[in-house]
């Protein structure tokens, strides 16, 4: 059954008119009054729904039983990554939803080629939630993962909150004494924030103002993986 986000919240017994995104999907696949979908508005669990009216701008539905159904990760991970450039970021959100990421915060690093501010960095986002949204209703999570506003990584690091009694900080390393992923989630930590650097990598300094701010080396491994591909093993070895 074909499945939707639905960006206003839904109710047993509403009639809705959708919003302009879902009601362009509907469209597109050429649903009729009368057909089935699935709705979910990213506060949990989904409903069924009834085509009602297909106008030529809208499309109108009538909201059916709430299934609770949850899909997510059994702990919460948080991806800080340096961006990677080109079209790797999106396929890196788009994967990471899929595997049940939390949230996502964009950062310019120093070895970073990607630099966005003002309005091309709003646009970047925007279209990055937009990728998450449509990973959602492919994979049939019912929450959406936040992409946050991209900041540089200094002004990240500075504005953190203490860290919480069931949260661990680790950064990607290949520092001596680095922790295995098994090593953490021996702890039975409620989530984790995990910091990847872009293509070459987080520069010393940087890693240094990470550890002193708290994170814990984790290594994934003896191999050098690039950096979306480390960002994604990460999340497998800590979310499943």
């Amino acid at each position: 059954m074909p499945r939707f986000y639905c960006s206003v919240p839904l109710s047993r017994g509403d009639t809705l008119v959708l919003p302009p995104g879902a009601a362009r999907h509907v469209q597109v696949l050429r649903l009729q009054p009368g057909d089935e979908i699935t709705l979910f508005d990213g506060a949990g669990g989904e409903y069924l729904a009834i085509v009602e009216r297909m106008g030529r701008s809208d499309v109108a539905v009538n909201v059916g039983a709430h299934d609770p159904v949850e899909r997510e990760a059994p702990r919460a991970v948080h991806l800080a990554l340096g961006m990677p450039a080109n079209e790797r970021m999106d396929w890196l959100v788009e994967k990471a939803t899929e595997l049940g990421v939390s949230s996502i915060q964009p950062l310019m690093t120093a070895h970073g080629v990607l630099r966005l501010n003002g309005e091309r960095a709003e646009k970047k986002v925007a279209h990055w939630q937009a990728v998450a949204v449509a990973a959602c209703e492919q994979c049939g999570r019912n929450r959406v993962p936040q992409v946050l506003a991209v900041r540089s990584l200094n002004d990240w690091l500075a504005a953190l909150p203490a860290a919480g009694a069931g949260e661990r900080r680790s950064i990607l390393s290949f520092a001596d004494g680095a922790r295995t992923t098994g090593g953490l989630l021996a702890e039975a930590p409620a989530s984790f924030t995990v910091l990847s650097g872009p293509e070459g990598g987080l520069s010393a300094p940087e890693e240094q103002e990470a550890l002193r701010r708290g994170f814990i080396p984790l290594t994934l491994g003896r191999r050098v993986l690039r950096a979306e591909t480390a960002a994604i093993a990460a999340l497998v070895s800590l979310a499943s």
